[in-house]
This record gives structure tokens, C-alpha cells and sequence, in this order.
């Protein structure tokens, strides 16, 4: 099951906000082992020649450009959520 949510998070008039985007999964999660490689270039765990690894390193790069924040959170067994944090431009 993948479970998708957002939440806007308003600051005082003229001063933006923030939206925060989360994509929750309950598959095996992530081993700690390759937890912290995940957002490296070029980092795949599919055979060679089967995965460039660079969708989460472009996506990392791509949220901070924004001035945002990707972060995972999981647990081996039970999960693992990908959280975007955006900040919203003042209106």
C-alpha cells in the first residue's frame, strides 16, 4: 500500500509558507547499510546496466535548488517514507 499526503503550512500574509509532501510505503524498507548511499550519484542497487541511479540523486538536488528538503524515514521490515519540504514564495 502507498499512502501520499500533504500538509500547507501558512506563515503571516506576504510572507509565504511551506508545503510538505510525503509518500509512505509499507514494503521492506531500506537496509541501513545503503540508508545513507541512497542519494548519491550513480548509487543503484539493480544489476549493472539496469539502473542509471540517478532518479533520487536529481530529485535530492532538484528539492535543494528550491531551498527545500527531501528526507526517508524507514524502518526494515515495516516501511519507508519520503518526505519533500518546499517553502512557498511570499505572494
Amino acid at each position: 500500500m502507498v499512502t501520499v499526503s500533504s500538509t500547507y503550512s501558512p506563515l503571516a500574509r506576504g510572507q509565504g509558507g511551506s508545503i510538505e509532501i510525503s509518500v509512505k510505503d509499507n514494503g521492506p524498507g531500506i537496509p541501513e547499510a545503503i540508508k545513507e548511499k541512497i542519494f548519491q550519484p550513480f548509487f543503484t542497487t539493480k544489476p549493472t546496466g539496469q539502473g542509471t541511479g540517478l532518479g533520487l540523486s536529481l530529485s535530492y538536488d532538484i528539492v535543494k535548488a528550491h531551498g527545500g528538503e527531501l528526507k526517508v524515514e524507514t524502518v526494515e521490515g515495516q516501511f519507508t517514507r519520503f518526505t519533500v519540504h518546499l517553502p512557498l514564495l511570499a505572494s
